[in-house]
Formats: C-alpha cells, sequence, structure tokens
C-alpha cells in the first residue's frame, strides 16, 4: 500500500519519462530474464557510514525492497542476495569476501540472470555528490550501465556530471559474474544534503523507478537485436 501511495504521488513521471509514450502494459517484462537485486553490505558490515550514523547498508536494503516491489508490479522475476541482517550478524561468522562469493555464486546459478547491485558512495571531503553507474566489461552491461546513468540525471539530477564508468577490475562481484551487471552508486554518504535525500522513502522509491523503467528500456534492446 505504501508504495502504491508513493508511485502515485510522484505520478509515475520518472517511469514515464525513461518509457516515452509507451504505456505501463507495453514495458511489461519479458520472459526469460531475471533480476538480481544485491543490496551491497549488510548486518555487521554496514559499508559507508554517514556523520549523523546512517548506515549505507540500511539505504541499499530500503531502496532494494522498493524495487523488489516494482518487479513485482510488473511480472519481473527477481532474487535478491539478501531481504535483511540476519546472515550476517555476527564477526564471528562473517568474512566479506565469503560472502562476496555467495552473491556471485547466487547470481551465476540464476538463469538469465541480469544484476544490480545497490551501495552508495563516500569520500573523504562533504563536497561530492551525486549517482553513478559502475559496469562490468561487456557489451550487454556498459548498455544497461550507460542508459541507467542517464535516466538517474535526467530524471533525478540534471546538474550531476558524473559519467558512467567500467567497474574497476579489482571489483570482486561484477569482475565474476556472467551476466549482464551494474553496480548503481545512488549518491554520497559523505554529504549531509544527500544522505537526507537518500533517507527519503520517496527519493528511494524514485530511484527505484528509474532502475525499473532503464532495465525496461534494455530488455526492449536486446529483444530487438
Amino acid at each position: 500500500m505504501f508504495l502504491l501511495l508513493v508511485l502515485a504521488s510522484l505520478g509515475l513521471s520518472a517511469f514515464f519519462l525513461i518509457r516515452g509514450s509507451q504505456t505501463l502494459d507495453s514495458g511489461v517484462a519479458p520472459q526469460g530474464y531475471t533480476l538480481v537485486i544485491d543490496p551491497g553490505h549488510g548486518g555487521i558490515d554496514g559499508g559507508a557510514i554517514s556523520d549523523n550514523g546512517t548506515k549505507e547498508s540500511d539505504i541499499n536494503l530500503a531502496i532494494a525492497v522498493k524495487l523488489r516491489a516494482l518487479a513485482e508490479l510488473i511480472g519481473q522475476p527477481f532474487v535478491m542476495t539478501r531481504t535483511d541482517d540476519s546472515s550476517r550478524s555476527s564477526y564471528a561468522d562473517y568474512s566479506e569476501h565469503e560472502d562476496l562469493v555467495q552473491r556471485v555464486k547466487l547470481v551465476n546459478d540464476t538463469p538469465g540472470a541480469v544484476l544490480v547491485s545497490i551501495h552508495q558512495n563516500d569520500f573523504p571531503t562533504s563536497q561530492p555528490s551525486g549517482a553513478q553507474v559502475l559496469y562490468a566489461r561487456d557489451a550487454d552491461s556498459e548498455s544497461l550501465g550507460k542508459r541507467t546513468h542517464h535516466n538517474l540525471i535526467q530524471c533525478l539530477d540534471p546538474q550531476n556530471r558524473r559519467v558512467a564508468e567500467p567497474a574497476p577490475r579489482a571489483l570482486y562481484l561484477t569482475a565474476n559474474v556472467s551476466c549482464p551487471a551494474i553496480l548503481v552508486e545512488c549518491g554520497f554518504m559523505s554529504n549531509n544534503f544527500e544522505v537526507e535525500k537518500l533517507n527519503d522513502p520517496k527519493y528511494q522509491c524514485s530511484i527505484a523507478l528509474v532502475l525499473t523503467g532503464s532495465l525496461l528500456q534494455f530488455f526492449d534492446e536486446i529483444e530487438m537485436v
């Protein structure tokens, strides 16, 4: 119910801006692809922490849950690498590397996978802001990454001058999956103004809408090839 209220208040503007004149019905996800939603970090691994104590992992999960709801709405098959923090609650049992290995295994074991990993950026000073998309080093990932980055800027942050880039080779997740994969840095935990936006459920929903629309555009493109 909450998601529907947010969608109504937003008027689906971000979604239809991306989808152009097409209707929601025409944007129903095609068969054969499974969206893998990866909320980065989790549990004792909070990722970057803002000045007010907000954990990156909590924002990642909040956006991921809204993306999951939109996937359900359009009939897009999906899996999530985590839905809470329950398996990452003990320092004695947690290994960051092993956690990444398990995420990669889940992705590679999923037929027709398309990976969207949700993260937040961080910097030693508070000035940097804005979303940025990193993509795995293959043509489909590049297409999805650049499309998603463009849409995030067009719909949410026209002043953003960042560019989509290939993910560093040392980034384990994108370097080891065998499917189209992007990592979305939705904003900067080191920028207090941006953290305030990222904590807003409506803004989280806007990000999820842009990710959904971008995914549908990507599916349209590969279906035409």
